[in-house]
């Protein structure tokens, strides 16, 4: 088949090259590269340069070139950046093919998630062309074949499991899941608590301080999962608590990155430069905070996160901020 793929980042370098791998045609776009400079990197992807891509992997900056005929389009941008590219897709082809959403977050100012989103601009009609694929999965780890398994969603049953046969393969195990409110929802919220976890570390915090903030993060999540219709059983599998630990405890996850670098002292912006490339938790927990602010729910380690971020609060005093909250009965 032919997959046309949007974003050729880390992840979206990763996922087209495991589809070439198994024999697909796919031409990845990026609207970063001037077109003298696509030619000269045909085969290889973008920012996983250690890695070769087979040959029917093609790197170019025309949609046109990526929609004409494709049997699936898949995606990869930001989330800040999804409504402008599909907007533009929009006006590139009239018969868009099933999309496939695989970045993580929420839209900010409209809370809405990504296939929230991809419905707005595409149109509810083609509602049940869209799903997702979400859980923990390292690009780096995946590109080295290391077993990786992760949820495919969608709003029609033939698609979802059309997902799951596209994208399996013996060391890529994907599991069909129809809730996709709570796939999508789990996928963009634990990069906020991977931030916190990472402050945690960077601090000189142990491992207890950190199994708190993640388990307390989860509950953060699940409450203000109800405002967006999720299952809370999706957020106890893979594209919940699952993804939630890999990008916690992983040092290679981007978030985590840019946490640690926030307790080092570095600003917002001078992290986000050292990183190079997108932190997404940044950018979703203001969605995140906007949305606890409509529906009136606390979400206290995301709103800490915020203040580190945004209103420049020392990460120490942010600690003792959460460490100072009056203390609740737990309830999960």
């Amino acid at each position: 088949m032919k997959i046309g793929y949007l974003g050729a980042g880390a992840w979206g370098s990763c996922l087209a090259t495991l589809l070439a791998n198994q024999g697909h045609e796919v031409v990845l776009w990026t609207g970063n590269l001037l077109p003298d400079e696509v030619l000269k990197r045909r085969g290889e992807t973008s920012l996983l340069s250690n890695h070769r891509a087979e040959e029917n992997l093609y790197l170019t900056a025309d949609l046109n070139e990526v929609c004409e005929g494709a049997d699936f389009l898949a995606e990869s941008v930001t989330s800040k950046g999804l409504r402008p590219v599909l907007s533009r897709v929009k006006k590139t082809i009239w018969n868009i093919p099933p999309l496939i959403l695989t970045s993580k977050g929420i839209e900010q100012d409209s809370c809405l998630l990504l296939s929230e989103v991809a419905t707005e601009v595409l149109g509810a009609d083609f509602k049940g062309k869209i799903g997702c694929l979400s859980g923990p999965s390292l690009a780096d780890e995946v590109m080295g074949k290391l077993p990786t398994s992760v949820v495919a969603a969608a709003y029609d049953e033939k698609l979802m499991m059309d997902i799951v046969d596209l994208f399996s393969t013996p060391f890529f195990r994907v599991y069909p899941n129809d809730d996709v409110a709570g796939v999508s929802f789990g996928g963009a919220m634990k990069n906020i608590i991977a931030i916190a976890c990472a402050i945690s570390d960077g601090l000189g915090f142990g491992e207890n301080t950190k199994a708190a903030l993640m388990t307390r993060g989860l509950h953060e999540i699940r409450k203000l999962s109800a405002v967006k219709g999720c299952r809370p059983e999706t957020l106890n599998g893979l594209s919940g608590m699952g993804d939630l630990c890999a990008t916690c405890l992983s040092t290679l996850s981007r978030n985590y990155i840019f946490g640690k670098l926030l307790a080092k002292g570095r600003t917002p912006c001078e992290a986000k430069e050292e990183i190079g490339m997108v932190v997404e938790g940044a950018y979703t927990c203001v969605s995140a905070l906007q949305l606890s602010q409509r529906a009136n729910i606390p979400v206290p380690i995301t709103e800490a996160i915020y203040s580190i971020i945004y209103e420049r609060l020392n990460p120490k005093e942010a600690v003792e901020a959460l460490l100072n909250r009056v203390i609740k009965q737990e309830h999960l």
